[in-house]
């Protein structure tokens, strides 16, 4: 049974040449992107994934453009909207200390180094600098919590525990 990983949604075409707007949910847009990676589209409701071979890949705006090989034009790839790119586990690459993976941070509980419990990651944003932790409290309160050196003191996948040290008006 093959685990797979959301890498991106495809909204969209652009232009007339066979490139799709990808709203990217990779770690690492520039390494997944590289021309000659293989992707895999999923639609709903089919059973199959189509394997894809990246030709092109482009910022624009917020978008990843891409182009897959063997698509040509609009009405190629007009079928991929809404359909999701993953890649399968074996895919993944291994990380530099104190990397994750969006999906090992996902559903960690965060703690304070004082042993108070804040509730649980539900999403990782990427605004710019660095990339920033939204905490569900149990309350149903979101905390957005950076991912800094002086916040984030210790990450462990394995028992899915996250500690931060609170800094002046982190938690208001």
């Amino acid at each position: 049974m093959t685990t797979w990983f959301n890498v991106g949604k495809i909204v969209n075409t652009h232009g007339i040449r066979g490139e799709v707007r990808v709203i990217s949910r990779t770690d690492f847009p520039d390494e997944r992107y590289v021309p000659g990676n293989v992707l895999f589209l999923f639609k709903e409701g089919q059973q199959d994934a189509k394997e894809l071979i990246i030709k092109s890949h482009r910022k624009h705006k917020n978008f990843d453009l891409l182009t897959f090989e063997g698509f040509e034009n609009v009405n190629e790839v007009e079928p991929f909207k809404e359909g999701m790119l993953k890649i399968s586990e074996d895919q993944l690459t291994s990380l530099d200390e104190n990397e994750f993976y969006y999906h090992e941070i996902v559903g960690c509980s965060v703690w304070t180094d004082e042993q108070v419990e804040l509730g649980v990651i539900k999403e990782i944003l990427s605004p710019g600098a660095n990339d920033v932790w939204v905490v569900q409290t149990p309350e149903g309160k979101e905390l957005l919590i950076p991912y800094i050196e002086s916040v984030v003191k210790s990450v462990d996948v394995s028992s899915k525990q996250v500690t931060i040290s609170v800094i002046e008006g982190l938690l208001e």
